[in-house]
């Protein structure tokens, strides 16, 4: 009773992730498409949006999906480790748009790439470090 207690637990703080990961991502898809219009370099405009999103994901990780008893910590080293957490996502981001860039793939397409990798590192860093 109690594995499937747990087991139901974990589903939901994945699926709340989905949902602030996909609130998250809109601002940040919002900001870069915007930026890139306006002429903002690709890897520049992904940073950007990606820093964007990043602000979005804090208020929505922090307040939302990850409120288990288990998962609570003191707010300053959350922030802390949230923001490492993000950087990393951002370093992988800026990493694969700015390499796509240079080999001449949609800045779209290699955004599409940054963002299924950059999800699942930094939900794997959120969840057994951040908020565990």
């Amino acid at each position: 009773m109690l594995g499937r207690w747990l087991a139901f637990c974990v589903q939901l703080t994945y699926t709340r992730y989905l949902v602030a990961s996909a609130l998250a991502l809109a601002a940040d898809l919002a900001i870069f498409t915007l930026l890139l219009i306006g002429g903002t370099a690709a890897i520049v405009a992904s940073a950007v949006g990606y820093l964007c999103g990043i602000a979005v994901h804090w208020l929505l990780s922090s307040r939302a999906v990850f409120t288990a008893t288990g998962y609570i910590t003191t707010r300053h080293r959350q922030r802390v480790l949230f923001v490492g957490s993000a950087l990393v996502g951002l370093g992988l981001t800026t990493a694969i748009v700015g390499l796509g860039d240079r080999i001449g793939i949609n800045p779209h397409m290699a955004k599409a790439v940054a963002i299924a990798v950059s999800f699942h590192v930094t939900y794997l860093l959120r969840k057994t470090i951040v908020f565990a």
